[in-house]
């Protein structure tokens, strides 16, 4: 099943209001994304790639054609069933980390599993686990603030990871960390991706991101201009 189809997307158009009028910011997207796929969306601000992730992760809905994800289409969910499926399903990792600051790692980490009625031993074998796989076991105890930039973001990728999703979303997830710990934070995704058969999907401009994936989709004024599958 590692091919099988976990993102279709057929003539999709998003407007907003904008005044008097609407703003199209996506227009026509056509695109599909196999399991296991370590993908990026490109493009400048403004060009629909935020966007486009937010609807992909059921935080919006398409104006027009059709988003479906893990079998469910996105337009038709409640809006029970779109947390569900994100409680169940997906996996978020922000550029701002969005981590409590006054709850330790593990705390934060084990946060996704409470809403799954996972028994306390599951839990801590599952954060654990997490933790172990970027590095952070060490830091079980500590609070954000006593944490760097680098750091916080692989708790993020922990909590992201923790209930194994069978998709990542990522928005810009390494826009506020230097070269190097944007490199090791990239590594880990692609060792995650490559273990768990996890698919991750970016929203980017950052160079650094981009040269580690594997698939290279180009948006340009709310259209895909390009879609560029990188041999291994």
């Amino acid at each position: 099943m590692e091919n099988s189809q976990i993102i279709r997307i057929e003539s999709l158009v998003k407007r907003f209001p904008m005044g008097k009028g609407e703003f199209t910011a996506l227009n026509g997207i056509k695109l599909s994304l196999g399991q296991g796929e370590f993908a990026g969306l490109i493009g400048p601000s403004g060009s629909g790639k935020t966007t486009l992730l937010n609807i992909i992760g059921s935080l919006d809905v398409p104006t027009e054609g059709s988003v479906t994800v893990l079998g469910r289409s996105i337009g038709a969910l409640s809006a029970g069933e779109a947390a569900r499926l994100r409680k169940e399903s997906l996996g978020f990792i922000f550029q701002s980390y969005n981590l409590f600051a006054v709850h330790t790692v593990y705390e934060n980490v084990e946060f996704p599993l409470l809403l799954l009625k996972y028994s306390a031993t599951e839990r801590k074998k599952m954060v654990t686990d997490a933790l172990d796989w970027v590095g952070l076991n060490d830091k079980i105890k500590s609070k954000p603030p006593q944490l760097s930039g680098g750091e916080c973001q692989r708790v993020a990728i922990a909590r992201a990871m923790v209930k194994k999703p069978s998709l990542v979303l990522a928005d810009e997830p390494t826009a506020n960390l230097d070269a190097a710990n944007s490199h090791n934070i990239l590594k880990t995704m692609v060792s995650l991706n490559r273990e768990l058969k996890t698919s991750f999907l970016f929203a980017t401009h950052d160079d650094k991101v981009i040269s580690y994936l594997r698939r290279k989709i180009f948006l340009l004024d709310g259209r895909v201009d390009n879609d560029v599958i990188i041999s291994n």
